[in-house]
């Protein structure tokens, strides 16, 4: 099936591209098309992205480390991997193996412009800083994207990579899983109801960062800071691993995973979870966007700020909407946790949760919203789930927003939960947090302009600088 990127559409319909919007409809696929699928970051969540784009099940584990039988994977009939790209040929190691007659590239702007035809969708699972610029590289070139969490590094990408959603008019989504889930419809549902009565207080919580220094750690902490560059890995292209950042020297303190927290690169335990666990209230509520946030604990690390916290309290303040209460919502991370209320009648609270306290119920998910629970008193809870409720959101098929994704593009919609649309908004949310956490001062937002109004020298980290040729997004302000 010959893909329709949008210099073709230009070029085969005649209209000028100043100002051109593709309509998804003129990108839709017949029922039985294929969706020809290019990786961008083919190992760690990559790896995850795209073998469940295929359709594998089974043991994660054994697919992850490429001990799958390929007899005993059974690829999706309507998904093609085409194309790999990875800047670290170690890391893609296991995905090169599974599937060795893929063409792999080292720098996406390559293989998208000489594999532009070949190419229907893009899955982006770079680290943070790397995804904007990848995403936009696919969108220019009118490709569906699907993007893992969260979904660009600063707020200005945010607002251009919905803008480009638009423009394009690509199908897009945000790989925040539990978007697509049964749990998430149902806190929804139970809200829309009325049964937690007015919701004006959420907590979430997570709790790392939990450092550890071996090859299975998320986060760990250089001895110094900058960390003393080391000699850059044969497998590695570091000038490309960089991106649109600022050159510096390589150290082994920033990849594969330790780049999370550190803020020029990643976006902390907010950026990691906060997609996550802030999902099933930002939607059930329509948070939009807070006035406010303020850092009410923090345990700082003893280096620069550029590193995230080792611990954090923050309380974010959302207006009023319409007929609903203004919300107070507080994030907790590395450990500490709100206080257990007696009403709630939990003997502990999770390692990992959200909950939505009502005047007449609260509401308890865990880090993903995949098993929620209202906190009913005695056998009440077992009998109203016995009971059920009207169930008014559509659920998708095996909760699975790889599905989800594929299934929009090739039956023309519906459009993802997380799309863009969704998706940079509560993400904006998430690195309103995380910039407090950077500045560990009270942050005042004005979300219609865009801007801090309290400290306005931390309005650089709205839109950042960006190394010569990868800027990307202008042309659409």
């Amino acid at each position: 099936m010959k893909n329709l990127s949008r210099r073709n559409f230009i070029k085969t319909t005649g209209i000028s591209a100043a100002g051109v919007a593709i309509l998804p409809s003129l990108l839709s696929f017949s029922p039985n098309g294929v969706v020809n699928v290019a990786v961008i970051g083919v190992g760690g969540r990559g790896m995850n992205n795209w073998t469940q784009m295929l359709g594998i099940r089974g043991d994660n584990r054994r697919v992850k480390e490429g001990l799958e039988p390929k007899g005993e994977r059974k690829a999706h009939a309507h998904v093609n991997i085409v194309a790999f790209c990875d800047v670290d040929d170690k890391a893609a190691a296991t995905a090169y193996k599974m599937l060795p007659n893929v063409p792999r590239f080292k720098d996406f702007r390559v293989m998208l412009d000489k594999m532009d035809k070949a190419i229907d969708a893009v899955i982006v699972s770079t680290p943070d800083h790397t995804h904007f610029a990848a995403t936009m590289a696919a969108m220019e070139r009118g490709k569906h994207v699907y993007v893992e969490k969260p979904l660009a590094h600063n707020i200005w990408q945010l607002r251009t990579l919905k803008k480009a959603a638009k423009h394009y008019g690509v199908v897009t989504q945000m790989g925040n899983q539990g978007h697509a889930s049964d749990g998430i419809r149902s806190v929804k549902e139970w809200y829309d109801l009325g049964l937690l009565g007015e919701v004006k207080e959420i907590h979430a919580w997570f709790n790392g960062p939990k450092f550890d220094p071996s090859p299975k750690g998320w986060f760990c902490k250089p001895d110094n800071y900058p960390p003393i560059g080391k000699t850059i890995p044969k497998t590695l292209d570091w000038n490309l691993w960089q991106g649109p950042t600022k050159r510096r020297d390589y150290s082994p303190f920033y990849l594969p995973r330790f780049w999370r927290h550190h803020f020029e690169l990643g976006t902390g335990m907010l950026g990691d979870w906060g997609c996550h666990t802030l999902d099933a209230p930002f939607w059930s509520l329509n948070l939009g966007m807070p006035t406010s946030v303020e850092p009410v604990f923090a345990k700082l690390s003893p280096v620069p700020s550029d590193f995230g916290p080792d611990q954090s309290v923050l309380k974010y303040e959302f207006p009023k909407r319409g007929k609903q209460p203004a919300v107070t919502l507080n994030w907790y991370e590395g450990g500490k946790k709100p206080e257990n209320r007696p009403e709630w009648g939990l003997k502990n609270l999770p390692n990992n949760g959200m909950l939505m306290v009502g005047d007449k119920n609260t509401v308890l998910t865990d880090g993903k919203p995949y098993n929620p629970k209202i906190l009913m008193p005695g056998a009440a809870w077992n009998d109203f789930k016995t009971k059920g409720w009207n169930k008014s959101i559509a659920r998708i098929k095996d909760e699975s927003p790889h599905a989800e994704f594929i299934s929009a593009i090739r039956n023309n919609g519906p459009k993802p939960g997380s799309s863009f649309e969704y998706g940079a908004d509560l993400t904006e949310v998430a690195l309103l947090g995380a910039l407090a956490q950077r500045a560990n001062k009270k942050i005042k937002y004005n979300a219609k302009k865009m801007k801090i109004t309290n400290h306005k020298e931390l309005n650089t980290y709205i839109k950042e600088d960006v190394r010569e040729g990868w800027a990307y997004g202008e042309n659409l302000w």
